[in-house]
């Protein structure tokens, strides 16, 4: 016994004194992710690359918003937010103390206004997704490479659709159809392969 209490007395605390001392965290531990929401862009990179779903966006068409929020209940601390996100808006602290006594207080939340489209007035993005592309497109544009690219970002997927087949219509209205009227030879070894692909699932 005396001899363990001689041992004991020489090696000292084997541990720290937290919670009454602070606890020293290695520099790449992964603690809780602080989303910054004036760096933030909405544009969901976060949340679909979270794998517990800790990290979602909703849209309310009738508000023009869309709602960031992340649950810390869920998040794993894996790290991926911080690793896909383009403007480096969220970031995985030191910061392990997270117990509450509401489990609504691990939520936070943050809103974002859409961007409607030049074209049809549809919301299809956030603004600042939309600013963010415009920047990018624009870095050492000329004028015109300017003026298509805000036209491009601020235009919604349906109406940039509609807007390639119209061109595609213009310009072979103007320059004839490229694609050559297949052979006779070719239409009946077409409907050869079609018959015996239906005569397979008949059987």
């Amino acid at each position: 016994m005396l001899k363990t209490i001689k041992e004991v007395l020489r090696t000292g605390n084997a541990t720290t004194g937290y919670p009454f001392e602070p606890l020293h965290q290695h520099e790449h531990y992964r603690g809780k992710p602080v989303h910054d929401v004036a760096d933030c862009i909405a544009c969901a990179a976060c949340a679909i690359a979270c794998p517990p779903n800790a990290i979602q966006m909703k849209i309310d068409v009738g508000k023009g918003l869309t709602t960031w929020s992340i649950n810390f209940g869920r998040c794993i601390f894996c790290g991926r937010c911080e690793e896909v996100c383009p403007t480096k808006a969220i970031k995985l602290s030191k910061e392990f103390e997270l117990a509450v006594f509401d489990k609504n207080d691990l939520e936070e939340t943050a809103s974002y206004p859409l961007q409607k489209c030049a074209e049809c007035g549809a919301y299809f993005a956030s603004q600042k997704e939309v600013d963010y592309a415009a920047r990018i497109l624009t870095q050492d544009a000329d004028e015109d490479e300017i003026r298509q690219a805000l036209a491009l970002v601020r235009t919604c997927p349906d109406c940039k659709r509609k807007a390639d087949a119209y061109r595609a219509r213009d310009r072979i209205q103007a320059m004839g159809d490229p694609t050559p009227e297949p052979s006779a030879d070719a239409m009946a070894e077409a409907r050869r392969i079609a018959e015996q692909r239906r005569e397979g699932a008949s059987r």
